[in-house]
């Protein structure tokens, strides 16, 4: 961790933001502290791909976050900035004009310092590479940060940043908030920037939005990148809230993450809401569709990889684990006709689920955020597949269904290594879980100014 009593402090976005329109601070002192965090703590961490903290790219001196540095994850179009997809199979060019999740960034005032590291293409759970060294967990360097906003996740749970840029194809901002201890809301389908990979998808799976270390922050981010009304605070309604302790994938939840869950749960019936457990209308059927789509994505980019990023893209230094699920797409597909047509459909099946629910809690992941090398894309590829299937297997869902849903710190296990839950809700209700995380927040103690989550995976009574 890198927090000090510098220009940065231990604020959140918010504050941050605050101190600096009152001239407390001023960005150049801001800069110079991101820039002495980053050397004490990213030689360990290594979340940082470029560094551009010297040169920022200023945001709107307007903005609700003006002159609050942040990172963009490094498959995001900044002018003149050069992008890998976290691949060594890329030739970094720089981009020719900004993205719009990045125009989106900028309009909010935060100064873009730098880009976040992920794993290629952001296909894996862990930021690991066959070729650099891993992004590590800030809270114990010999675990995984997550993925693929996994840079981002460390860098910000380091105290580097006090928010930063992240995007969700399949669970890619909840998971490494969930392992580092974030806030991380996904956005529903089209509610935010749209994402250039997304764009070219025949299902979009992905939504931009951010990792903070507050609910405040988060709520603030995605109502400038929403356009909709800021939600300031927790709900007064008695919600209706499904119990969901089993993933679509199957698989033992660990007794840690069991634990927590159940521990929110409990805090949520005190507060007044009604919680009943409930088992999703998906099954392992949605799993093994989920499965070929996500071949189907990293065959697109073994065949056509050169025609996205350009003829000098080398598919012969793809990692293993795309290969891997490129042959799993052209030797699954066949045997799965119409699993496009299944997963078009999950959305109606979704929304089904809130006829008598408002909120469905879950654990974010299945276990605790793994060593490193345990999700190592060079893992034998059967056996990969089957480790990544059971650890994420709560999160695709509300990505093919086009829903919202955030992931928020529930505490630490025993080994000090965060735990989180998992809040899901209906296509265009953001709020309810903003109001919920709110109130979770309140009841564990944290928020703005906390730099750790308590010694505990359950939320304070």
């Amino acid at each position: 961790m890198s927090f000090t009593d510098d220009a940065l402090a231990d604020d959140d976005a918010t504050g941050l933001a605050q101190r600096l329109r009152c001239r407390e601070v001023s960005p150049v002192e801001v800069r110079d502290a991101v820039a002495e965090r980053l050397a004490r703590v990213d030689p360990t961490i290594r979340g940082l791909g470029l560094d551009r903290v010297a040169d920022p790219v200023p945001g709107d001196p307007d903005g609700p976050f003006a002159g609050v540095p942040t990172l963009v994850k490094e498959s995001t179009a900044v002018a003149g900035w050069p992008t890998t997809h976290g691949s060594a199979a890329v030739v970094p060019v720089p981009a020719p004009e900004h993205g719009a999740v990045t125009r989106q960034l900028l309009g909010l005032g935060l100064d873009l310092v730098g880009t976040s590291r992920m794993p290629e293409f952001g296909l894996n759970a862990t930021t690991e590479f066959v070729d650099a060294e891993p992004t590590r967990n800030p809270y114990d360097p010999e675990f995984s940060a997550g993925a693929s906003s996994g840079g981002a996740a460390a860098l910000v749970a380091a105290g580097v940043v006090p928010l930063a840029h992240a995007n969700d194809g399949g669970g890619s901002i909840r998971i490494p908030s969930a392992a580092c201890g974030l806030v991380g809301l996904k956005p529903g389908r089209g509610v935010t920037a749209p994402s250039a990979s997304g764009a070219v998808m025949p299902i979009d799976l992905v939504a931009e939005g951010v990792v903070t270390r507050s609910v405040r922050d988060t709520a603030r981010a995605f109502a400038g990148m929403s356009g909709q009304a800021l939600v300031e605070g927790p709900g007064s309604r008695r919600l209706r809230i499904g119990l969901v302790l089993h993933s679509p994938a199957g698989g033992e939840v660990d007794g840690e993450t069991r634990a927590a869950v159940l521990a929110t749960a409990h805090a949520l019936e005190a507060q007044g809401h009604v919680v009943v457990p409930h088992v999703p209308a998906v099954g392992p059927a949605f799993v093994d569709d989920f499965l070929v789509y996500w071949g189907l994505l990293a065959f697109s980019i073994t065949v056509g990889g050169r025609f996205a990023f350009g003829r000098s893209f080398d598919p012969s230094r793809l990692d293993p684990l795309t290969h891997g699920l490129a042959r799993h797409f052209r030797t699954t597909a066949p045997r799965r006709p119409g699993f496009l047509r299944r997963l078009r459909a999950v959305g109606a099946t979704y929304a089904d689920e809130f006829v008598h629910h408002d909120v469905l809690l879950s654990p974010v992941l299945a276990h605790r955020t793994p060593r490193l090398g345990h999700l190592h894309p060079a893992v034998p590829f059967d056996e990969l597949r089957e480790r990544l299937v059971r650890y994420v297997g709560f999160t695709p869902l509300q990505n093919v269904a086009g829903a919202p849903a955030i992931a928020v710190p529930a505490g630490v296990d025993a080994h000090g290594l965060p735990v989180g839950v998992h809040l899901a809700a209906a296509r265009g209700d953001e709020r309810t879980l903003l109001e919920l995380a709110y109130a979770l927040e309140e009841l564990r103690g944290g928020g703005p100014g906390s730099r750790r989550a308590p010694r505990s995976a359950a939320p304070a009574r």
